[in-house]
């Protein structure tokens, strides 16, 4: 193609001389060689689409390489790439989408794509342009000769833009009646300084003030707060309460003395946060956190969801942003509308809480002083109705709005056992004897057991070569159970029994029965629960393998007979087991959202029973461990039995005591169901879990006994063995009785 354009030129030249009979002259030894396309040339769109997709990639690194020569000396590449992170953020862009209309080309150097695209804002909606792409021919591939305007045409020139927000309100999170857990609104911050309270009539008048508005138990334990401190200039937070409340006793309290106050608007965690684990808290942006949150048009100045329902649907809550996009002029000031769109409310999330419930639960494991979690499930629809973890902490204090804020972050931060952990669903513990209804599950099913085989049941068990181990009752200095049936060995929780059906399902070539039977109970994986959890972990052959590079022994099978081993769950997983068991085998997810609602009535989602799996045990061998369950209760000798004497429920349940070291206390669980039927109130399914305890008859059980209580009957009746009054703590430790339960595992 070159030799005949300079055949053409040479002609051209010849037929411009005419006849003239002069003699041309020669043609030169070398001609330039004209730069022409070529069948071999670059396809222009094929470069246009490359850049484009790097764009959508935000791989401006590859976007600056494409870039012609005389462009990548007019701007570097970190300059060009912030270029685009900083309109990416101005704008609130989520993506783009782009077409290539047409492309031709101009000369041999030059060629031109022109384009469609459309920039997603998640604020300001589409931004549609006609964009046109300019392109060079360098060293046999097209560069693009860039500009602002290949953003948008708007920015030629240097413009920058400016994006006006309108955030909705965010919206309420309530419990299952519609009673708000949190809510926008005013409120007050109360605190004492003792050495400014009145005479002692004044002072009795201010106490029982403050006993109703924050829903103390009686005078006492505000004053025993009080009293701590009495002399000093403290400064003790009360913590937070609705404006509304307040006004109606903010007249007395004004005439007592001592008590200061600081109204603020807010968003309100009632009662110093009911489930704050679950419903979480906002706060300012984090500042790891904040380019992703200036690219989902955030303007950084927000408060955002931390943990809980609060992070977990933190979109739903907030609502959609609308605004409008400007360019600005060179003084900074907006000019031009580039686009704009209306904002979208929010979505109210209604919790399935009861929130009375809710404070019962939250005071009855407070009451007990001690670290642990609680869980409340209806039995057969795995509807969460309260959820409780301590040490807990009050949300309120997030928001820096808030007077008592500064002093109640620095209360949290010296509190060593971490109160922002929910160890409902994130703590993970070895289960001790509650594990037992699962391997009484794999003895019957495994054909080699029913109910009534017979085991003497001694203090020792010496089965396994070389080592001994022990029954609860040989610390206690009780008498060995002696010839039990497996019934009975749940009901008194028999460690030797356990120990022998681990062993004797090893030696049958079994070993992995108890495993997949704990697996299809639930453990060892997520529940699904909307808030985040850990999945825990059932020991096996191939998980110690794994972990330990160990083949699996009889010992193993023998020590998670009983609920240890390396077993982890978590009280949720448990909550699901146990709720399974008393519902007829029927796994359901746990759930927390009743529904997901607009102020409009719009649903976004609504609850519905989700079926995860069917206990793989016979109706008849199910049936079994419930009676069994019920023994525990019931039974004169049954474990928990002193502890549920006079609770006119029907229910059945499990004690546990999971080892956790030669140095430590252990675990303690204590599991229950209902079976009372009745129609006006459902069935339920309670976990109790407090770490490094004891004893899970001593400790855990009272706690759900007050559960238990407080749901059917609305209060709390039974005292803790350590309570001179219902949440008034007699002595730091509780009253043992004899043969109330052991040491289970």
């Amino acid at each position: 193609m070159v030799k005949l354009i300079q055949l053409a030129t040479w002609a051209f030249i010849l037929a411009a001389c005419g006849t003239s009979t002069t003699a041309a002259p020669a043609p030169p030894s070398e001609l330039p060689d004209p730069l022409v396309l070529t069948d071999s040339a670059p396809d222009p769109e094929a470069a246009a689409r490359n850049f484009m997709n790097a764009w959508k990639a935000r791989d401006y690194s590859t976007m600056y390489d494409m870039l012609s020569p005389l462009t990548q000396d007019s701007i570097t590449k970190e300059a060009f790439a912030q270029r685009y992170e900083d309109i990416s953020r101005s704008a609130a862009l989520t993506g783009l989408d782009y077409e290539i209309v047409s492309s031709f080309i101009v000369n041999p150097r030059q060629s031109q794509v022109r384009l469609q695209t459309a920039l997603h804002s998640l604020v300001a909606g589409d931004i549609n342009r006609d964009l046109k792409m300019e392109l060079t021919l360098v060293d046999e591939a097209w560069r693009v000769a860039w500009s602002d305007g290949l953003i948008l045409p708007e920015l030629e020139n240097g413009r920058n833009l400016f994006l006006d927000v309108v955030t909705p309100t965010r919206a309420n999170i309530y419990d299952r009646n519609g009673l708000a857990l949190a809510a926008n609104l005013g409120a007050v911050a109360l605190w004492i300084v003792p050495n400014q309270i009145g005479d002692e009539e004044a002072e009795l008048e201010m106490l029982s003030t403050l006993r109703r508005l924050m829903d103390y138990p009686s005078n006492d334990s505000i004053q025993i707060l009080y009293h701590q401190i009495r002399d000093t200039d403290f400064r003790v937070n009360l913590g937070e309460v609705p404006l509304e409340a307040f006004q109606q006793v903010q007249g007395i309290l004004s005439g007592v003395g001592g008590v200061q106050w600081g109204n603020y608007d807010t968003r309100l965690y009632f009662d110093g946060g009911l489930a704050p684990h679950a419903v979480g808290y906002i706060s300012w942006i984090p500042e790891e956190d904040l380019q992703d949150y200036l690219s989902q048009g955030y303007q950084g100045d927000e408060f955002v969801g931390q943990i809980g329902l609060e992070y977990w649907y933190e979109e739903a809550l907030r609502g959609r942003p609308g605004g409008t996009l400007y360019t600005t002029d060179a003084a900074g000031r907006p000019d031009t509308v580039i686009a704009s769109q209306e904002s979208e409310p929010p979505f109210a999330v209604y919790t399935t809480f009861d929130r009375e419930l809710q404070r019962h639960v939250q005071q009855a494991l407070e009451d007990s002083g001690l670290t642990g979690s609680v869980i409340v499930l209806e039995r057969d629809t795995g509807a969460v109705l309260a959820m409780a973890s301590t040490p807990d902490f009050d949300p309120n204090i997030f928001d820096t709005n808030n007077p008592n804020s500064a002093s109640g972050l620095t209360e949290l931060l010296q509190v060593a056992k971490n109160p922002l952990l929910n160890r409902a669903t994130v703590g993970a513990y070895p289960m001790g004897s509650v594990f037992k209804t699962i391997t009484m599950a794999a003895a019957l099913e495994s054909g080699f057991y029913d109910a009534d085989t017979i085991y003497n049941c001694g203090l020792e068990f010496r089965e396994l070569p070389g080592i001994t181990l022990y029954d609860w009752r040989f610390e206690k200095e009780l008498p060995a159970s002696g010839e039990i049936t497996l019934q009975q060995a749940l009901v008194r929780s028999c460690n030797p029994y356990f120990f022998h059906i681990g062993l004797d399902l090893f030696n049958r070539g079994l070993e992995t029965a108890i495993p997949d039977m704990a697996k299809a109970f639930g453990l060892g994986m997520p529940t699904g629960i909307e808030i985040g959890e850990q999945g825990g972990l059932v020991p096996d052959p191939e998980t110690k393998l794994k972990l330990f590079d160990d083949e699996w022994a009889p010992r193993d099978s023998v020590q998670l007979a009983i609920g240890q081993s390396f077993l982890q769950a978590t009280p949720i997983q448990v909550a699901r087991m146990v709720a399974a068991i008393g519902n007829g085998g029927t796994l359901y997810q746990p759930q927390i959202i009743n529904r997901v609602e607009s102020a409009e009535g719009e649903i976004l989602s609504q609850f519905k029973p989700i079926v995860q799996g069917t206990l793989p045990v016979s109706s008849e061998n199910l049936e079994v461990i419930q009676q069994a369950m019920v023994g525990v209760i019931r039974d004169p000798r049954g474990t928990a039995r002193k502890v549920f004497l006079g609770l006119n429920v029907d229910m059945a349940g499990k004690t546990g005591t999971a080892q956790t070291g030669d140095l430590t206390d252990p675990h303690a669980w204590f599991v229950a169901y209902t079976f009372e039927g009745r129609e006006d109130i459902p069935d339920i399914a309670v976990v109790v879990a407090l770490e490094f305890q004891g004893e899970g008859s001593e400790w855990a059980a009272p706690v759900a006994r007050r559960i238990i209580e407080s749901y059917f009957f609305g209060r709390p009746i039974k005292l803790y063995p350590w309570e001179a009054r219902i949440r008034i703590p007699a002595t730091p430790e509780p009253e043992s009785e004899e043969g109330e339960g052991g040491q289970e595992g």
